[in-house]
């Protein structure tokens, strides 16, 4: 036998051996963010999202997400206009994609659900804490079609990272989604060491959700944006009232009498001229502080200590629902507690972010504040 031949033969053997491996991996069972053994029989190439915002970590782990999709929720388009147009212009096939509810359990239709093909669905973590939720999963399971939950909302800085580590190995972009989980605890362990060195107290702190001239305060509590809070010693003082839940109402007197250091209110972008917080993906940062501002001068909310000391900021509420959560975990501690993390640079990461991760950029006043020296760059 020529070495030449030989050679080939032995790359034959080689591969031979090789292939039944690569296949093995097939099927995969993990455990999902709501204790459920979930087992996906081969490579989805069809997937159903049951809450459209669960986009943006499709996109952070493939270069085309929207090729992916069966089927998905239109959440998005509801209520972030501006994160939907940005999908829309870098990837126009989505609005071909069947539409299957708007991101919540009592408008999701699981007879156009069964209709998609799909061979994979994902699902957030509050569809499945619902009875109708557990029904839906139950049923595309004994459909034949695995569904999976990740949790990005109720306990996002314990299960961000090991829910895109999961949707790595469900969707095979395990090298990709493990690259952004490391990335994303590395970021995350900075902040925990340094509060190591500083157990001390930070400021009294209001999360104000959605917030409008006639309506306050709808709170966040201790899960959910919350955590953000109290990782950096922040004292949320919606916490002890809503410990497990994600929040509620105080009034203005509770609030005025709790007199916040800091206070932190929560948006989606908004129609111009429209009451309340404009921020988020394609809002101007001129736009977004204009508008935080206007929500800070309301009656009673102008006489707090944050406002009369300007340390008003404003967040993007699907921070909420998305791993891109990190970023703003960086603009909460430096917030809070600048003399301790005041070098931190939530724009350097999201710029990072984009141009290591993900399969378009996330751009706009995604973050702001009364003072724009307090955001770092953008």
């Amino acid at each position: 036998m020529t070495r030449c031949k030989a050679l080939v033969c032995a790359l034959f053997l080689l591969a031979s051996v090789l292939a039944p491996a690569a296949r093995a991996e097939w099927p995969v069972t993990v455990t999902d963010a709501a204790g459920r053994q979930v087992t996906v029989p081969h490579q989805p190439r069809a997937v159903l999202l049951g809450a459209g915002i669960n986009l943006v970590a499709l996109a952070l782990i493939d270069s085309d997400p929207v090729s992916l999709l069966a089927g998905w929720a239109d959440d998005t388009r509801q209520y972030d206009p501006g994160l939907y147009a940005a999908f829309l212009a870098k990837f126009p096939r989505l609005a071909e994609v069947p539409v299957v509810g708007g991101g919540t359990d009592e408008s999701f239709s699981l007879e156009k659900a069964l209709t998609v093909g799909a061979d994979l669905a994902i699902f957030g973590a509050w569809q499945a804490e619902t009875e109708q939720g557990r029904l839906i999963l139950d049923r595309l399971t004994a459909a034949g079609v695995p569904a999976v939950v990740v949790d990005f909302n109720h306990r996002p800085l314990a299960n961000t990272a090991s829910g895109m580590r999961l949707l790595g190995r469900v969707l095979g972009r395990e090298d990709p989604a493990n690259a952004f989980a490391d990335f994303y605890e590395a970021r995350l362990d900075r902040i925990r060491r340094r509060m190591a060195a500083h157990p001390e107290p930070g400021p009294t702190v209001l999360m104000h959700a959605y917030p409008q001239p006639d309506d306050c305060c709808w709170a966040i509590g201790e899960t959910g944006l919350g955590e953000l809070v109290s990782l950096v010693g922040g004292r949320n003082i919606a916490a002890d009232r809503f410990p497990d839940a994600g929040g509620g109402v105080l009034s203005l007197e509770y609030v005025i009498g709790r007199d916040p250091q800091v206070y932190i209110a929560t948006g989606l972008p908004q129609a111009a001229n429209a009451p309340g917080l404009a921020v988020g993906p394609g809002v101007p940062a001129e736009v977004a502080r204009r508008s935080l501002a206007t929500v800070l001068a309301a009656p009673g909310l102008s006489g707090l200590a944050a406002a009369r000391e300007g340390r008003g900021h404003g967040l993007w509420n699907f921070f909420n629902a998305v791993p891109l959560n990190i970023v703003a975990v960086e603009a909460v501690a430096r917030w809070l507690r600048p003399e301790i993390f005041g070098d931190l640079d939530p724009g350097a990461t999201l710029a990072e972010i984009n141009s290591r991760f993900a399969a378009m950029p996330f751009e706009g006043a995604l973050w702001v504040s009364l003072d724009p020296a307090a955001d770092g760059s953008r």
